[in-house]
């Protein structure tokens, strides 16, 4: 049995919790399946700009956020060859004022956590972990859908089924079984270090980006200072699925060793005992989204490389269009002339492609100007100090003033 304004969401990670409340905050009852017994966020960190930090303040989460989030007062972009500071990105409160939101450095255990007690306290979200979506048909109330909750096999019906169930998507194998992930040739290596336990005498206070040949690495804060998140991305042929296979140190230590890298970001690779890694796949540039009264969100649907630090906002903003384009049509509000789900949920699909296909693009190629090498780098070098941090970070204004 379903009310008429049940929406099923398939995925209980960021995208999938962001999307419960925002729906729910349009006047919809939520169910979310979530096949984890428990909520246990893969990876580490993660950077959050304004276009996403001003989402979750919306749905009533700064509080919670704000006793975990960082403000980094900055994004120095540091050269592997020489050590140095190239060019600063002056972030901070200033930053923040100017897009009307904050820039947060976040673990991504403490963001899942957040979501998920907000989500538990929302009497209109159902969570339902230990889940799993098997199947969906439509039906007369718009989609019916296959669950398995432990043992035990159920059929529920409801107006939309939204896929937000990661890269690796069930709903988006049998929704679009032709479309998936492409390989990228790079693998991220990713791991934490106590702050205090870092080789640098000063705690580190925003993001550093250093620059190598064929890899880059990016460190920062996370868990309240803490603790300090290192990744670490290379070139490489292993492409297993998942997020956290282990990684031997000394591998990782060797690569960076053997290329030349300076001393520091040596230092910094080396103080990581514990090391994980995952290969990177991608989606097509402007993803897939919706068919019928089912439709696809964060990576399920646009997958992209971590280069333009977009991988959660994107998915956070999917989640904020999805339930405006919903509400608009079918919320508590909506008029009786409300257009058909299908209709809602293509315009939720015009809203979002083009947008998110210039993301992808961005983060593919900063990927390629990160890992340049020989005198080509020389020259990106001098260009970016040529250009300075401001008018680098005002590059990034198309990204942090959107608005849902």
């Amino acid at each position: 049995m379903s009310a008429p304004r049940t929406i099923i969401v398939a995925g209980a990670g960021i995208g999938g919790l962001t999307a419960s409340l925002a729906l729910a905050a349009k006047g919809f009852r939520v169910i979310n399946l979530e096949k984890a017994e428990r909520l246990e966020e893969a990876g580490a960190g993660l950077q959050l700009s304004p276009n996403a930090s001003r989402v979750l303040i919306d749905l009533g989460l700064a509080g919670r956020l704000a006793q975990c989030a960082i403000v980094p007062d900055a994004v120095t972009v540091m050269s592997a060859r020489t050590g140095r500071a190239l060019v600063r990105l002056p972030l901070g409160d200033a930053a923040g004022a100017r897009a009307g939101a904050p820039y947060w450095v976040i673990h991504r255990a403490d963001l899942q956590a957040a979501l998920e007690a907000q989500v538990k306290a929302h009497p209109s979200i159902d969570l339902r972990l230990g889940c799993r979506f098997e199947d969906f048909a439509n039906d007369v109330h718009g989609v019916s859908i296959g669950q398995r909750c432990r043992a035990e096999r159920n059929q529920e019906s409801a107006l939309a089924l939204i896929g937000a169930d990661g890269i690796w998507s069930t709903v988006r194998g049998q929704l679009f079984p032709s479309t998936q992930p492409r390989f990228s040739g790079l693998i991220a290596w990713r791991g934490t270090v106590k702050a205090k336990a870092l080789p640098q005498r000063d705690a580190l206070a925003g993001v550093q980006l250093w620059m190598g040949p064929d890899a880059h690495l990016v460190v920062y804060p996370i868990s309240g200072g803490r603790l300090v998140n290192l990744v670490a991305i290379v070139a490489d042929d292993w492409r297993r699925e998942g997020w956290s296979a282990p990684g031997d140190a000394r591998d990782i230590q060797r690569r960076f060793a053997a290329a030349g890298w300076a001393s520091a970001a040596r230092l910094l690779i080396d103080s990581v005992e514990n090391w994980k890694r995952w290969a990177l796949f991608a989606m097509p540039d402007g993803g897939v989204w919706t068919a019928g009264s089912t439709a696809l969100l964060g990576d399920a649907a646009h997958g992209m490389l971590p280069f333009a630090a977009q991988g959660a906002g994107m998915a956070i903003e999917d989640a904020a269009v999805l339930a405006k384009c919903l509400g608009e049509s079918h919320g508590a509000d909506a008029s009786d002339a409300a257009l058909p789900v299908a209709a809602s949920l293509q315009r939720y699909a015009q809203a979002r492609s083009t947008r998110v296909a210039r993301v992808q693009r961005l983060a593919r190629q900063n990927g390629g100007i990160y890992h340049l090498k020989g005198p080509i780098a020389l020259a990106r070098d001098l260009a970016m100090q040529a250009l300075g941090g401001e008018r680098l970070l005002a590059r990034q204004n198309w990204i942090y003033d959107w608005r849902a």
